[in-house]
This record gives C-alpha cells, sequence and structure tokens, in this order.
C-alpha cells in the first residue's frame, strides 16, 4: 500500500482571535467554521461534516458546523477555523497535478497549536481518484467527501489536543494512503479517544 506523507504543523505568527462580538452562542461543543474559497460539491460538503462528526463524536465531542459567512457576530464557547483551498468536487478529466505535500495544515504559534487549519482540496481529491475503481466512480462525491472528513478529523485532533502528536494507528496516522481515505471505516485510536476525553475534562 502506498503512503504518502499527508499532514503538516505550520508555523505562524497570528494577530489575533477572530468571531468574539457578543451575540448569542452556539450550543455545541465545537464548533467548526468552514471557509470555502472554491468549489465544494453538496455531496462531499455533507458526507465531510457527517464523516467527521462520526469519528471525532467518538471521544464524546460533538461538532457543529458554521459558514464562515454565517458566522460574522456570533459568539461560540469553543471554535475551530478550516479554510479549504482549491476543488472540493471529483473532475473525471483533472489537469496534471503533483502528488506531493500534504492533505491539509494546522497552524502554531510560539510552540502552541492554533485553532486554524488548511485543507488542499485538489491534493485529497486527486489521491481519492487515484485509489477509486470500478462502482467507486458512481459514488465519487460521497467518497470525496468521506475523505475530507477525515483530513478534518485528523487536523481537529490536533487543535482540540493542543498537540502535533500523531498515532500508530486510524486516522491519527501521520501518513495515510488515498485507499485507506475511503475505506469503509477509519476511526481514531484508543490512545486518541483518551486524550480527547481526558483534554476535554480539563478544559
Amino acid at each position: 500500500m502506498r503512503l504518502v506523507a499527508v499532514f503538516a504543523l505550520v508555523l505562524v505568527c497570528l494577530a489575533g482571535q477572530a468571531f468574539a462580538a457578543p451575540v448569542g452562542t452556539v450550543p455545541s461543543d465545537v464548533t467548526v467554521i468552514y471557509d470555502i474559497k472554491g468549489h465544494f460539491s453538496k455531496a462531499a460538503l455533507t458526507e465531510m461534516r457527517a464523516e467527521a462528526g462520526r469519528i471525532i463524536g467518538t471521544s464524546g465531542v460533538h461538532l457543529a458546523w458554521q459558514n464562515r459567512s454565517d458566522s460574522v457576530g456570533a459568539v461560540f464557547n469553543d471554535l475551530v477555523v478550516m479554510t479549504f483551498k482549491g476543488s472540493c468536487a471529483f473532475d473525471p478529466a483533472p489537469p496534471i497535478y503533483d502528488e506531493t505535500g500534504p492533505y491539509a495544515t494546522t497552524r502554531t504559534a510560539n510552540g502552541e497549536v492554533q485553532p486554524f487549519g488548511e485543507v488542499d482540496c485538489d491534493r485529497v481529491v486527486n489521491s481519492v481518484r487515484l485509489a477509486m475503481f470500478g462502482e467507486q466512480y458512481a459514488r465519487a462525491e460521497i467518497l470525496i467527501g468521506r475523505a475530507l472528513g477525515r483530513v478534518v478529523a485528523h487536523e481537529l485532533v490536533h487543535m482540540l489536543t493542543r498537540s502535533g502528536m500523531h498515532a500508530h494507528e486510524g486516522v491519527q496516522k501521520a501518513a495515510l494512503s488515498g485507499r485507506q481515505l475511503i475505506a469503509a471505516s477509519l476511526p481514531l485510536s484508543a490512545m486518541d479517544v483518551d486524550r480527547l476525553k481526558q483534554m476535554r475534562m480539563h478544559q
């Protein structure tokens, strides 16, 4: 099975936090603010949210989702921001694409993991396309959404545990193949479930 290095932490200097206006609070353990820069099919977006929710939900953390354009002026108990660049939709005749580099990155500042991540949809979609065969092409948008949900879940573990640690198994591995991203299941490891539970207990 071909594995690729797919996740990385990015060191940045952040000027401040966003979304702090005094308007109501969204009742959720963690709100994911998503900022879509390119095309995102509705089916892929729905599946991404469901898959990330299923994975993170095994630790007892509930996710709510809100488009960045709809979140201005809102206050959240706990939030993360995920930006999606490139095209998050299946293209049967894509341009030649460089396969190297991470699927997604999470920012750090002064050695601390920040609640800001970025997903490279073009790279994820390309890996999914190379992994698909036969009848899977008829479900391409669902599989892309599944893969994106797993990539997002991976980054959320970094953010929620405030750690760059990776696991030896499950969705939190440092390297995943396209086949793993669209497999029937790719859960959190028991270690990551415990880490998330412990982090939430001490907040």
